[in-house]
């Protein structure tokens, strides 16, 4: 059986990372550290976007392991919005771009989707804390939509560490 590579890359090309296999998620996140991030990562010098046109920050969710990095990691940089923070978002340094972030006590990685090829994309299944969301538009009706981190992504969660534990 054939493995599923995307290849995540900064604006630049200097920094590439390799996701294997299907993503555990691609969903949009709201919540007030999301928009906080990704305004700090696009407010840099140069920086391209990392939200969508209506604040939300669009990621790829994929195992540790099946997420690394294939060239430029010496020019990779994290950062936290807050010292007690247990999130930490890491940009590419040679041109500000917004690569992923890392949960510190989870199993996953959520990378940015505008980081890679526009080609063979998963859609969108969910977006979740849209009660931060402040755009005045409608909010896009391509997947459900929850006002919290609803049930259903935990289960993604559960269902994937499961699967590293039974070596799968």
């Amino acid at each position: 059986m054939s493995k599923t590579i995307r290849i995540s890359s900064c604006t630049c090309g200097r920094v590439q990372f390799e996701a294997i296999d299907a993503p555990i998620l691609s969903a949009v996140c709201y919540c007030d550290d999301c928009q906080a991030g990704g305004k700090m990562i696009e407010d840099s010098p140069a920086a391209s976007r990392v939200l969508d046109d209506d604040g939300g920050a669009s990621y790829l969710t994929y195992r540790d392991g099946r997420f690394r990095c294939i060239s430029g990691e010496a020019l990779v940089k994290g950062f936290k919005l807050k010292d007690q923070s247990p999130t930490q978002r890491y940009v590419a340094t040679c041109c500000n771009s917004g690569m992923y972030l890392k949960y510190k006590r989870g199993h996953w990685v959520s990378a940015y989707r505008r980081r890679f090829s526009e080609v063979d994309l998963p859609p969108v299944e969910m977006r979740t804390n849209t009660r931060f969301r402040q755009a005045d538009t409608q909010i896009k009706q391509d997947a459900p939509s929850y006002r919290r981190f609803p049930l259903r992504l935990f289960t993604k969660l559960i269902v994937a560490r499961l699967n590293m534990a039974l070596g799968r």
